[in-house]
């Protein structure tokens, strides 16, 4: 059997990275079966893939379009790939080609998955960077902005004493329902402790 496996970080992916584009390719190289999951590369416990890997039996082939697809540590890749190819599980990688057992196949994977774990490498230090010039800045802080405690307690009145929907509270406040609700809660903890 033929299976096909595509990830994305996140829903909006550049194009040729997108799920569409993976299960398009995918198809388009005969695959029976393609499993599809948003989530980050920086691990291989994945859910999706963690159920296609047990289904997987000798002779059957799983494709990916990209190695970082599969994995972005070349430790991990390498494992998953060796653990995959000892259960008799052909990988293949479409813009690289059939990973197997004979010398050039384990030389190319191995500085494939390297250089993936580079890449991801220089993207974390890139943020890094970006992060620390905008420290220098004036007036930076980390994280989200915060909501001004009176704006927030304003929107749990709302919800609680004027018994306004949360629909209506985030349409006025412009708060998400999230920080509404917790907002709330708070609210409701604080009046407990008072009373």
């Amino acid at each position: 059997m033929l299976y096909g496996y595509a990830r994305v970080s996140t829903r909006g992916q550049v194009h040729g990275n997108s799920l569409d584009d993976q299960r398009q390719q995918l198809i388009d190289r005969g695959c029976g079966k393609i499993v599809e999951e948003q989530y980050t590369g920086k691990t291989t416990d994945r859910p999706a893939l963690e159920r296609l890997l047990a289904e997987l039996e000798a002779g059957d082939t799983l494709m990916v379009t990209k190695l970082d697809r599969l994995a972005r540590s070349a430790a991990e890749g390498a494992s998953l790939i060796q653990k995959l190819t000892d259960r008799g599980v052909k990988v293949n990688i479409l813009n690289m080609g059939e990973v197997d057992e004979r010398p050039q196949g384990k030389l190319m994977l191995h500085i494939l998955l390297a250089f993936a774990e580079f890449e991801r490498d220089m993207i974390v230090e890139r943020t890094q960077a970006g992060k620390a010039i905008a420290r220098t800045k004036a007036g930076f802080k980390e994280g989200r902005p915060q909501i001004a405690k009176e704006r927030k307690a304003a929107a749990a009145r709302l919800i609680l004493e004027d018994k306004h929907s949360y629909k209506q509270v985030e349409q006025e406040t412009g708060l998400s329902r999230s920080t509404i609700a917790r907002a709330v809660r708070e609210t409701k903890i604080n009046n407990t402790l008072i009373i």
